[in-house]
């Protein structure tokens, strides 16, 4: 186990022995810069093992990387809870980045240099409007929070809604209710995003 991988199992079991809920500190941002580099050398690491051309999803290297880090030394839900929490935001956070990348590319950035992101190579981003989507998110973080860590568990980090479910802690039926919600409102918001845009309203979130 690497040396930031032991950081991340320690932040989570004092995540797990100390946890207070009217505490103003963000564990799952806390937890972020180490989550981050360590989905980064997981992906690189399968990546290694992969077929030329083959990707990654998202999900399997979530998960994958929690394997690693905890191993078999389970650090308990508030532990799970606050790792699956940062690895979907160091998730969107790596999709975002592709994205705008592409963007800039699309738009004579091919003539600048870009360094090579291993996580980047290892995923496809969900959709060509994340950015977007990432805009409409940013409004509807601050009417529902809880949607919004829906959101980034199943759209960013692949979750299907029984794996969103367990790691928020919610039942099958509120994560099932809430995401057709959102799927509705992000279908409006792309659509009002693709007219401002020019491109028309066709297609589905």
């Amino acid at each position: 186990m690497s040396i930031d991988a032991n950081r991340i199992t320690e932040a989570l079991r004092s995540l797990e022995a100390d946890h207070d809920e009217a505490s103003e500190k963000d564990p799952a941002a806390e937890l972020l810069p180490m989550v981050y580099a360590e989905l980064h050398r997981c992906a690189a690491s399968l990546l290694a093992r992969e077929k030329p051309g083959q990707t990654l999803q998202a999900t399997a290297l979530v998960h994958e990387a929690y394997l690693r880090v905890v191993g078999n030394d389970d650090p308990g839900w508030n532990g799970r809870k606050h790792f699956f929490a940062a690895a979907a935001e160091a998730m969107r956070r790596i999709l975002i980045n592709q994205a705008r990348r592409k963007a800039s590319l699309k738009h004579g950035g091919e003539f600048a240099r870009h360094d090579v992101d291993a996580l980047s190579l290892a995923i496809d981003a969900p959709s060509d409007d994340i950015l977007v989507v990432e805009e409409a998110l940013e409004r509807l973080e601050g009417a529902d929070p809880r949607a919004r860590e829906i959101v980034n568990l199943r759209y960013f980090a692949g979750f299907t809604v029984k794996e969103t479910a367990a790691a928020l802690g919610l039942s099958v039926t509120t994560v099932e209710r809430e995401w057709a919600f959102v799927r509705a409102w992000l279908k409006d918001a792309l659509a009002q995003g693709r007219s401002e845009s020019g491109e028309g309203a066709a297609g589905d979130a």
